[in-house]
């Protein structure tokens, strides 16, 4: 007798808080930049999971890091000293332009660590100073703080009140910013291209403005590269493209492709913790850091920031063509392996749904903004496949080619 198939969207729809809409899929399997539903279906992923998923789906780096690390030593206090913990603190700092580490479990934790050592330098470096700049349409995190730092209202509103000292300017405008700083400023936060903002790429000069306006002051600047780090821009860190060093920088998604871990880190001016200021239970433990030391030095010595960049050339050179040809798309908008398909109407939710019936998926970032991001070593042939389907989507539902 066969036993009946396992209806898991029921389940969730009776056991799971609703704090959010899922695709009509269950992944069951990964390898590579694909995965499989529980159906047996194939889908190419051009997600990655929000950008964690670096080496793609079950890399043997990441596999066989975490089997041999699994029958190690998975976890203990940080009351110890760990050896993947600090083989990767050394091999970050010995690759960016920072000098301590700090791991925690995710962006948000990174993000609000970054927080408190801005808020507590500016208490003891600058007169008591607590106050943060950040940008409109930002995204860092979804603890209160974090959100309260975003700049998207709808994910602050149902938690009034907010905390204070944080400002909001618009993005890519550093007259907003100079007008912002007060002597209450500690710290500017930004990402160096917004994700959740809809693929955001600032003008070349924004980020030098910045800082050298947060030099003038006196002002720390906090990069977010929770999302454009390790590889995915096409350098290791996004803050190398634009000529600058920021004074604390933060990590996560990509830095361990998919195993939860993140980092902050800071030069030796502004790490102020002292013992007791910060902690976490698991952050930093030796399972997610084995995982994440590998795929780093994997991305380091492969030279895969190097084939993003290639990659990056290709991508633009095939977008563009789509904005000549197709009615819907309106532009697109990237570094790397990190790209938005802007439109013309509100049509991204269609999309999305008729990419993943044909076996891809995306993201609808925007109501008119489609998200790129597959691993960063996806072969050409496959990321070829997944543009292919994107155009043939994108040109049915925007009802043929342009005349």
């Amino acid at each position: 007798m066969t036993e009946p198939t396992t209806d898991w969207r029921e389940i969730e729809s009776r056991v799971f808080m609703r704090t959010g809409n899922r695709q009509p899929v269950v992944l069951v399997r990964g390898q590579g930049s694909r995965v499989w539903d529980d159906e047996g279906k194939s889908y190419l992923d051009f997600f990655g999971g929000t950008a964690t998923t670096s080496l793609g789906h079950c890399h043997p780096t990441v596999v066989d890091a975490l089997a041999d690390q699994a029958q190690t030593l998975i976890h203990v206090s940080n009351l110890f000293y760990t050896v993947p913990q600090l083989q990767l603190a050394q091999l970050l700092i010995d690759h960016s332009c920072l000098d301590q580490v700090y791991f925690s479990n995710s962006g948000a934790e990174a993000n609000e660590a970054a927080i408190k050592l801005a808020r507590k330098w500016g208490r003891e470096k600058k007169n008591g100073a607590f106050e943060i700049i950040c940008t409109l349409d930002s995204f860092h995190g979804r603890t209160l703080t974090t959100i309260t730092a975003s700049g998207t209202d709808r994910y602050k509103e149902p938690f009034a009140p907010l905390p204070p000292g944080f400002v909001h300017v618009p993005y890519n405008d550093v007259e907003a910013l100079r007008q912002a700083t007060s002597d209450k400023t500690c710290a500017v936060l930004l990402e160096p291209i917004q994700g959740e903002g809809g693929v955001i790429v600032p003008d070349d000069d924004y980020l030098p403005a910045v800082r050298r306006w947060c030099d003038e002051q006196n002002v720390l600047l906090i990069l977010d590269e929770v999302q454009t780090g390790i590889g995915r821009c096409g350098a290791l860190f996004a803050y190398e493209l634009a000529g600058i060093e920021p004074d604390v920088m933060t990590l996560a998604k990509g830095i361990a492709s998919g195993v939860p871990l993140a980092a902050v880190l800071s030069k030796d001016h502004c790490a102020v913790f002292a013992p007791g200021d910060h902690g976490s239970t698991y952050g930093g433990n030796p399972l997610a850091t084995r995982a994440g030391y590998e795929v780093v030095r994997h991305i380091i010595e492969n030279e895969i920031p190097a084939k993003v960049a290639d990659d990056e050339r290709y991508v633009e050179q095939r977008l563009s063509s789509m904005e000549d040809r197709i009615p819907a798309v309106s532009g697109a908008r990237g570094k790397g392996l990190l790209w938005a398909v802007t439109l013309s109407q509100p049509l991204a939710a269609d999309i999305v749904a008729t990419c993943l019936e044909r076996g891809l998926i995306v993201n609808n970032v925007r109501p008119d903004a489609i998200r790129l991001c597959p691993a960063l070593n996806i072969p050409r042939e496959e990321l070829s496949e997944g543009l292919d389907v994107l155009e043939g989507v994108l040109l049915e539902l925007s009802g043929g080619p342009a005349k």
